[in-house]
């Protein structure tokens, strides 16, 4: 009897030495999603539902794509792969973490290649991104020796409740300061209200300097391709590029009228083809992805933007139901939690617009354009470029 149990006994020990050696590479336990009980990566995998939770793993590596973590020679800091081993290398066991500007310094690879192989937590939206399992603007990371605050660079906090100061808040946008609901929008329509109009001509030489690519000053950047295309490659045909109402200019029925149809805060250079795709649809997620603009999807009611433009697309849909408030004969433009809204002048879904701006946090490109169109063409700005916590204050 005592021969039967050695082997049983010494098995049991033999496996718990295993387990003692191997536990310090493996991730914490299953946990609730909050700060002091992260979940797992493989927790997050299967919770992509857009909640806000909290999920430690490893660094392994930077997406590049869907299927694709390279692991050296960092192209940037916007993005790292987190997994529960250091050793992973299956992107499908991995959770994509969008790096927003203000934690770049910190937790962006191509500044941080030491990064790789620790352990770190963060909080932020459970949703897809580079169409991956994916957590989205972070709104506190950890490394292994604590918290890091987020870096004072004057950028967005994601659309959340934090004031964000702006180089114009005691001059342009004094009369606004310290209101909000429907108090801030009517101060912040007087503001920007009665802008430089321009023809629907002179938009094609506005977007060629609004939206220039900072890495070829002879092109353009298209909005849902992101591709990078000569000014003047512009037109009708196949591959040019023309001007895209982001507001579609049939909600509402303005056609491309001086004013809101030609307000280049809302037009942007984009492919003619995909430009036709989108039509006058509502934004939403879901659909089919674009063949020609991967990362947009789209069915007969919706247009889902690419990840790196959703924050951008919402702000310019903000900054047009602020603007155009049914007054001077102008239409009066308004946000709903809807879509399919025709000839209406309504656009939606305001609820999915709102966690696009969270999650794709205001960029420099993005204040740059903001300011050319103030300076050189406009003069009157996107507030919430300047102030992204005031979407929330406006229209929740």
């Amino acid at each position: 009897m005592k021969k039967s149990v050695k082997p049983i006994v010494s098995f049991s020990f033999v496996f718990i030495l295993i387990f003692s050696l191997i536990a310090p590479v493996q991730s914490n336990a299953a946990g609730s999603g909050t700060w002091s009980s992260p979940y797992s990566v493989s927790q997050a995998i299967s919770s992509q539902y857009g909640s806000s939770k909290t999920v430690q793993g490893y660094v392994v590596g930077q997406p590049v794509s869907a299927t694709s973590v390279i692991t050296s020679g960092y192209p940037n800091d916007y993005a790292v792969a987190i997994a529960d081993t250091a050793s992973e290398t299956n992107p499908a066991n991995m959770i994509y973490v969008q790096v927003s500007s203000s934690y770049r310094s910190s937790f962006g690879l191509q500044s941080n290649p030491s990064l790789k192989g620790q352990s770190i937590k963060a909080t932020g939206a459970l949703s897809a991104y580079f169409s991956h399992a994916g957590l989205k603007s972070p709104t506190q990371m950890e490394k292994a020796g604590g918290t890091v605050p987020p870096d004072d660079d004057g950028g967005s906090d994601g659309g959340g409740g934090t004031t964000t100061p702006s180089p114009y808040d005691g001059t342009y946008y004094n009369s606004a300061i310290g209101k909000t609901g429907a108090s801030l929008k009517s101060a912040l329509h007087n503001i920007i209200d009665d802008h430089r109009e321009l023809s629907y001509d002179a938009v094609w030489d506005a977007l060629r300097n609004t939206d220039e690519d900072p890495a070829n000053p002879n092109n353009v950047l298209l909005l849902y391709t992101g591709r990078s295309q000569s000014k003047f490659a512009n037109g009708g045909n196949v591959n040019d590029w023309n001007r895209e109402h982001v507001w579609a200019k049939s909600h509402g029925d303005f056609g491309t009228s001086m004013g809101p149809g030609t307000d280049i805060h809302h037009l942007r250079p984009t492919d003619v083809s995909v430009n036709g795709s989108r039509g006058n649809l509502d934004f939403d997620n879901g659909g089919s992805q674009h063949s020609e603009a991967p990362g947009n999807y789209f069915d007969s009611d919706s247009w889902e933007p690419r990840d790196e433009v959703k924050g951008d697309v919402a702000r310019m849909i903000f900054y047009m139901a602020v603007r155009y408030e049914g007054d001077s004969g102008e239409p009066d433009l308004e946000l709903n939690d809807y879509v399919n809204n025709g000839s209406a002048p309504y656009m939606g879904k305001k609820s999915v617009l709102l966690q696009w701006h969270q999650q794709d946090p205001v960029s420099s490109w993005e204040r740059n354009r903001n300011d050319v169109i103030y300076s050189d063409y406009q003069n009157n700005r996107n507030p919430f470029i300047d102030h992204p916590e005031w979407a929330a204050a406006v229209f929740n």
